[in-house]
């Protein structure tokens, strides 16, 4: 069974990508920065990871809550993938606060959508939230905030990809390719790998 403890220690994951896809190009075109995506991750080989994102490949508009696998979709497709994750530390209470709120999002997949128009409205410094609907790091704001984790002076709405690179920039693990981050897990956590089923039960 996957633990997400080192030595008692909690910890919640989150990853910052660039892809190569016409809208990741279009919005690092537009802020000028270096990630396009948020994800979030509960193991530290990001076997569980969830965002809001395309549910297939090929079609950029159907878009929702998604789950995510560096081998697979649009992670899997691109091999130049750039990546940086990031290690976050929280108490009990956090972890425990932050997995119900995730089990929220999994039971109720289908209720919630894109936020489109949030998207456009960032560009206007709008704040458009409505708590159904999320582009990838305002859903990644609003987690960390319900659980108690990171409340921020930021709207969920007008958080950005680089905003959490700004706000965990001390907690990154990873810096490089997509592809590398297995063999360099290997290298550098060898004891913390080897499992694959889920906590649901036990965390919740």
């Amino acid at each position: 069974m996957k633990k997400s403890t080192k030595s008692g220690q909690r910890y919640i994951y989150v990853m910052l990508s660039r892809t190569h896809t016409i809208p990741a190009k279009l919005i690092r075109l537009y802020t000028r920065e270096p990630y396009s995506h948020a994800s979030i991750a509960l193991d530290i080989e990001l076997n569980q990871m969830f965002s809001f994102a395309r549910k297939h490949i090929h079609n950029p508009f159907d878009c929702g809550f998604i789950d995510e696998h560096i081998d697979a979709g649009v992670f899997g497709k691109d091999k130049k993938v750039f990546c940086s994750v990031y290690e976050i530390p929280v108490t009990e209470e956090q972890y425990h606060a932050f997995r119900q709120e995730m089990d929220i999002f999994i039971k109720n997949r289908d209720e919630y959508k894109y936020n489109y128009t949030g998207l456009v409205g960032v560009m206007f410094g709008k704040n458009v939230e409505d708590g159904k609907h999320f582009f990838c790091s305002q859903f990644v704001s609003y987690v960390f905030g319900k659980s108690g984790i990171w409340i921020h002076s930021k709207k969920n709405g007008l958080t950005r990809p680089y905003d959490l690179h700004l706000e965990f920039k001390d907690k990154r693990i990873y810096q490089g390719n997509l592809s590398g981050y297995r063999q360099f897990l290997r290298l550098k956590y060898p004891e913390r790998l080897g499992y694959t089923e889920t906590e649901w039960e036990e965390a919740i």
